[in-house]
């Protein structure tokens, strides 16, 4: 599957700053010719930079030029809101599954000594729960992408494939006025897709800043979203329309 395959190729250029052809072609079992069409279209997206014979991580990635601890210190009154307000909706014994990401992590903290199941690919999440005995904690594999303390690609994904949680709660970079759940990062999408997919509940987890926000990939649309926890800042316009489709609005 191409997004799949794109989310590989991402993953291991910023894993390693620089991939060959002849390497992605060889773990990811496809001609260097599609590799090198893979590469066209992500260049040309801004992810990665097409260089002789291979690919490198480009100078406005994201996440080198954002990593985990900055971007969790922008907004985090409103991230702190958005966290409690999720955390009223779990109930004791339930399965909830935690995206990556920084309101995910503050809503680990407040989840801590409840007696539930949490499922996650966060790093940030797993630092901390981990001590915590009330809690059990299941952490799926996948490759590690350091800068953003998370854990992506095909095995994380396969991994969520094998389990069903009562709540997901879901991490965005902005939701657009056509009712789209955007992201910025090919490597999340899928991961975000599976946890949307194993849910009985999906909760999608935003500051107002973030609304519309931004992102040039589409996750899900609004619809597929049973709960919008953000805040006062969202536009009232794309809250409006979360509404109208059937989305519960919650301002924390």
């Amino acid at each position: 599957m191409k997004v799949q395959r794109h989310s590989e190729i991402v993953a291991r250029v910023r894993e390693g700053g620089t991939v060959s052809v002849s390497e992605l072609s060889s773990a990811l079992e496809v001609s260097a010719s599609t590799i090198r069409r893979d590469l066209f279209q992500l260049d040309r997206a801004g992810v990665l930079t097409r260089v002789h014979g291979g690919a490198a991580v480009t100078a406005s990635d994201p996440d080198t030029t954002r990593p985990f601890d900055a971007v969790a210190r922008a907004d985090a009154h409103e991230k702190s809101l958005v966290a409690a307000a999720a955390a009223a909706r779990v109930r004791d014994g339930e399965v909830v599954a935690l995206d990556i990401g920084t309101t995910t992590a503050l809503l680990a903290r407040e989840l801590r000594g409840r007696a539930i199941t949490v499922v996650t690919n966060s790093l940030a999440v797993l630092d901390v729960l981990r001590f915590d005995e009330s809690v059990e904690l299941i952490l799926l594999g996948g490759m590690v992408r350091r800068s953003y303390h998370s854990l992506v690609g095909v095995l994380t994904e396969d991994a969520v494939h094998q389990i069903g949680v009562d709540r997901a709660f879901i991490g965005t970079s902005g939701i657009s006025s056509g009712g789209q759940v955007m992201d910025s990062t090919f490597v999340e999408v899928p991961v975000k897709r599976a946890f949307i997919a194993a849910a009985r509940e999906v909760v999608l987890v935003a500051d107002g800043h973030k609304i519309p926000g931004s992102g040039t990939l589409r996750v899900c649309r609004v619809d597929q979203v049973d709960v919008l926890v953000t805040t006062a800042e969202a536009d009232s316009l794309i809250l409006d329309e979360c509404r109208e489709r059937g989305v519960e609005v919650v301002i924390s």
